[in-house]
């Protein structure tokens, strides 16, 4: 809970056994490594609060918190829909976010840190049935109540992925069990997959208000020198940066952007930045920021707080394209419970929030 920013990057290449369950891993894409194996949620909590289609997972954070035996491991979790057209800006709804957490002593895990040796050769990569029994659906990884009514071993969070799954090989495979695990087609549905790597915000921001003053000394002394008919000597003097502001009159809103920039330009590839109980996220636009009503209390009475916010740039890595449309967002904000409280339900949802890119001309690689 310090008052700086730890930043997330996304790295390719990690071995597939160190991104389960089993290392507590942060991640992007695949399918989720659940930590708590109760209570996960269900299809309808997993669904797009706007089209209604099942949802995908984004990404989880590994989030332990020091000083409760409580949350000795714990997790938060990031679904969003596929659909480009639930992202239009002004729109809330295409998301969800969990939170799980487990004191170190628990029935699924072992009490001693996990091991740095990959598991027995011929270990599979991807299990659909969790240690407690449940069942795991075939397309998203998220929990499948339903079966197949032929194989009745196949299991589905939903008839969506149900239909998907048996257009892309199960009808064929469907009678022979031995191949239900090991031929797994790619749905097109999950993300790619990638280790998220935390690291320390080490470089300070830009003093933005000392250069606000000298932008403004700048223009001051040019105003001067052309109210005494000499303006040669003033244009001179002031920067690129000095002469643009003149041009445009920058705007509340371009120095929102302006500093969302240059917070991020010394580690453009960030794709999140965590911060909980500390610094506030920092906003890319002036627009749709939430005020304090518009985010809920917790279900136990306490209010939410910041815990973490997904930067534009990890939309890069989704290759979420689409015939020209994407999802897309300026900046997702997690806030979740204060008081951290203990869910008997296993996994609790907490807040999120979408800001979009201020600007309709404004592409992702404009920010970076």
């Amino acid at each position: 809970m310090g008052s700086r920013a730890e930043l997330g990057f996304a790295e390719e290449g990690a071995s597939w056994w160190r991104l389960r369950s089993g290392q507590f891993p942060s991640k992007v894409g695949g399918q989720p490594a659940w930590l708590g194996e109760c209570g996960l949620p269900g299809p309808d909590q997993l669904r797009c609060g706007l089209c209604g289609r099942p949802c995908a997972f984004l990404l989880q954070l590994y989030a332990p918190l020091p000083g409760r035996p409580d949350a000795f491991h714990r997790g938060l979790f990031v679904f969003c829909c596929r659909g480009p057209a639930c992202y239009r800006p002004g729109l809330q709804g295409p998301l969800r976010v969990f939170r799980n957490q487990l004191p170190r002593k628990n029935d699924t895990y072992s009490y001693d840190p996990p091991p740095e040796t990959p598991p027995p050769e011929g270990t599979p990569h991807v299990s659909l049935q969790l240690r407690c029994g449940a069942h795991l659906c075939r397309v998203c990884g998220c929990l499948g109540p339903k079966t197949c009514s032929r194989c009745h071993k196949a299991h589905y969070c939903s008839k969506d992925h149900q239909t998907v799954d048996w257009k892309l090989g199960h009808k064929l495979s469907c009678l022979q069990s031995a191949q239900l695990d090991t031929a797994i087609p790619d749905h097109k549905f999950l993300f790619p997959e990638y280790e998220i790597i935390i690291e320390p915000e080490e470089m300070d921001a830009p003093d933005e208000s000392q250069a606000d003053v000298d932008t403004q000394k700048d223009l001051v002394k040019h105003e001067e020198l052309e109210a005494a008919g000499d303006t040669s000597e003033g244009f001179e003097s002031l920067d690129e940066e000095a002469l643009e502001a003149m041009a445009k009159h920058e705007t509340q809103e371009d120095k929102i952007f302006k500093k969302f920039k240059n917070r991020i330009a010394a580690e453009p590839e960030q794709i999140l930045r965590y911060c909980r109980g500390g610094e506030g996220p920092i906003w890319i636009s002036g627009e749709n920021i939430p005020q304090m009503q518009d985010i809920p209390n917790c279900s136990c009475g306490a209010r939410r707080i910041f815990e973490f916010q997904v930067m534009p740039q990890l939309l890069t890595h989704l290759k979420a394209d689409s015939l020209g449309e994407s999802i897309d967002w300026g900046t997702l904000v997690v806030y979740t419970c204060a008081e951290n409280c203990n869910q008997a339900t296993g996994y609790m949802e907490e807040f999120i929030w979408k800001q979009d890119i201020p600007s309709d001309s404004l592409t992702v690689a404009d920010l970076f």
